[in-house]
């Protein structure tokens, strides 16, 4: 896996097409996503090298300008974020139940990220603002104590921000409630 991930999202599709044409010309990054989302905002995720991935994110973010609702360099991915980006996580177990949701799908990445860099848990799926209303979420599962370590560490981080909306950790969920989740 790469170094680095770049994340940017925006609040307009034309900008977001120009601005990531614009991060793919201006270093060597690989693209991992360019799509809409809701409600009419676009996600640009790309891969590579830390500096690469930098210079990147800079030139979309000045190419995006007022049009950019955030964006981040990840360094040092956690190697279930990408799986659990595109939803293909298959858990061994399943324990405790975290769930976060955030204001923006960029939020939800380095969420993910930050939940899986604290505590030893399996992230289950990070949705990508589609059919959230431009939000995002996470689920991850783990021991109880993990779940709520990983829960503690993203509220704070992303508390700090303003980028968290509301988050729950739930001890024993109902057998019937997992089909819906994983």
């Amino acid at each position: 896996m790469s170094s680095a991930l770049g994340l940017i999202e925006f609040k307009t599709v034309p900008v977001a097409v120009e601005a990531t044409d614009e991060m793919l010309k201006a270093a060597e990054v690989e693209l991992l996503l360019a799509s809409p989302t809701c409600p009419g905002k676009f996600v640009t995720i790309v891969a590579g090298e830390t500096a690469d991935v930098a210079v990147a994110v800079a030139k979309g973010a000045d190419c995006g300008g007022e049009f950019v609702i955030d964006s981040h360099v990840l360094t040092n991915v956690d190697p279930q974020v990408l799986p659990a980006i595109s939803g293909t996580t298959q858990p061994e177990t399943l324990g405790a139940l975290g769930v976060l949701e955030t204001f923006a799908a960029v939020s939800a990445v380095r969420a993910g990220d930050a939940a899986a860099k604290t505590a030893r848990i399996c992230l289950l799926e990070i949705r990508l603002a589609r059919g959230l209303g431009g939000k995002g979420e996470v689920f991850y599962t783990g021991e109880l104590g993990q779940v709520e370590a990983a829960q503690k560490a993203v509220e704070e981080r992303l508390g700090r921000d303003g980028g968290l909306v509301s988050s729950v950790v739930i001890a024993r969920p109902h057998k019937a409630l997992w089909p819906f989740i994983v």
